[in-house]
């Protein structure tokens, strides 16, 4: 893979500071759970599966720190953002381990691979739904960056280039902190697949006229009945596809689905700080006296998803309840009963 998001060796968790890309590619080394919470909170380190290894880590350095408790540090990690249902899988993944004075070292290693074979049989799950339709529009960041490795919304466009598909990725900029822009448009040109950023809210338009053939997002949690949050402006993506006739897929891994969420009602968004908004670096980008909201995320209703790509096959949202409680995955093996019926542009 061009990119590898963190890894972890001899007491120190590695990760590539995302703030600071393109222009550098920093890394930042961690050697206590503060640290790592701090790097969440911030977004040095972004992406549902990525947090939740970073987490999983996060847990092996308090597990180091004299008189740390599994309880008192999944607690730090756990007040960090609260959207994403991955971070408190992989911090309750190492807590357990560790609690029962297991090797927490091992419960990370095993929940990092983990993750990472699932991202990279959604790439092999989902790479067939684009063989026939190759311009995809994509919105924030789901690519190896967000997950480790492979990615979620990008795997399957990773794999499809790969075989030889001409795979061309409409690159949402997604405001305000510019994923799409900094860091799905750095991971495409890493790999040398064709892409064009474009404005927000210039999507509607490349789908009304014709030159997008579906649309594929990650997510950060998925509730039983197939409600997702993702980064917010999904929710606008998601009805311009069904509005233009176009599949809107998502992808995720297993540690994305919360069976304890029956629906979207009961996601929790986080809002982050009006700044980001309304200042680009050190530039004011609004009147002083003019207030901003900043919710980071939004919820997209199921009725707007034509599958999901998951590590066991493309699902509909009709099976996820299913999927999100661990029953009946064999039936899950074949994409068939996601293929969309949409009209072809």
């Amino acid at each position: 893979m061009a990119v590898r998001a963190l890894w972890y060796a001899n007491g120190t968790l590695s990760l590539i500071d995302q703030r600071r890309l393109p222009q550098t590619r920093r890394l930042l080394r961690l050697t206590r759970v503060a640290e790592v919470a701090q790097a969440i909170r911030t977004m040095a380190v972004r992406g549902a599966p990525a947090i939740g290894v970073a987490a999983a880590y996060g847990m092996v350095l308090a597990a180091r720190e004299r008189g740390r408790t599994p309880d008192a540090a999944a607690r730090i990690l756990g007040a960090t953002r609260p959207t994403a249902n991955d971070l408190f899988v992989g911090i309750e993944a190492v807590r357990r381990a560790w609690a029962e004075g297991e090797d927490p070292v091992a419960a990370a290693d095993a929940y990092r691979e983990r993750i990472v074979g699932e991202c990279r049989a959604i790439g092999e799950a989902g790479a067939p739904l684009f063989a026939e339709r190759p311009r995809v529009l994509t919105h924030c960041n789901a690519g190896a960056l967000a997950t480790v490795e492979w990615g979620t919304a990008l795997a399957p466009l990773r794999v499809a280039h790969d075989r030889g598909v001409r795979i061309f990725v409409w690159v949402d900029e997604t405001r305000p902190l510019l994923q799409g822009a900094r860091l799905t448009a750095w991971e495409l040109a890493q790999e040398g697949i064709p892409h064009a950023v474009i404005a927000d809210n210039a999507a509607g338009h490349f789908m009304h006229t014709g030159e997008v053939d579906a649309v594929i997002v990650g997510a950060d949690r998925i509730a039983r009945n197939g409600d997702f949050a993702n980064k917010i402006g999904t929710y606008e993506k998601a009805v311009l596809a069904h509005e233009n006739g176009l599949p809107f897929y998502v992808a995720a891994p297993f540690s994305t689905f919360d069976a304890g969420c029956a629906d979207g009602r009961g996601i929790p968004i986080e809002e982050r700080a009006g700044r980001e908004v309304t200042e680009l670096g050190d530039r004011s980008l609004t009147p002083r006296a003019s207030p901003a909201r900043n919710p980071a995320f939004d919820v997209t209703p199921a009725r707007y998803v034509t599958g999901f790509v998951t590590p066991v096959g493309v699902v509909r949202p009709s099976a996820v309840a299913r999927l999100a409680t661990g029953s009946g995955l064999g039936s899950f093996r074949t994409g068939r009963a996601a293929t969309p019926r949409h009209r072809r542009r």
